[in-house]
């Protein structure tokens, strides 16, 4: 009888644990190392922002960062959470 009571709440135990380190724990992972790549960013490298734009920073602000773009000298001035990737350093 007391068997009956303990499965369900072995196997909620067991689906949340499963579902903690299949998703949660990599989500929060990729969180950091995104946040560490936009607070490490440096005037001269190359990104590219989470729209598609690649250039090369020019100037960083503490929320906002100019960049570069194409051989016109193109400046824009974008959000630093932007960034979507380093592409050179």
């Amino acid at each position: 009888m007391q068997q009956q009571f303990m499965q369900p709440i072995i196997m909620t135990v067991v689906f949340i644990a499963i579902f903690y380190f299949f998703i949660i724990r990599p989500q929060k992972k990729r969180e950091k190392e995104v946040k560490d790549m936009r607070s490490n960013l440096k005037v001269g490298d190359y990104v590219v922002t989470i729209g598609g734009i690649q250039g090369k920073i020019s100037k960083i602000k503490e929320d906002d960062i100019t960049m570069e773009v194409g051989s016109d000298k193109v400046k824009l001035r974008i959000a630093r959470w932007a960034i979507g990737n380093v592409v050179n350093k």
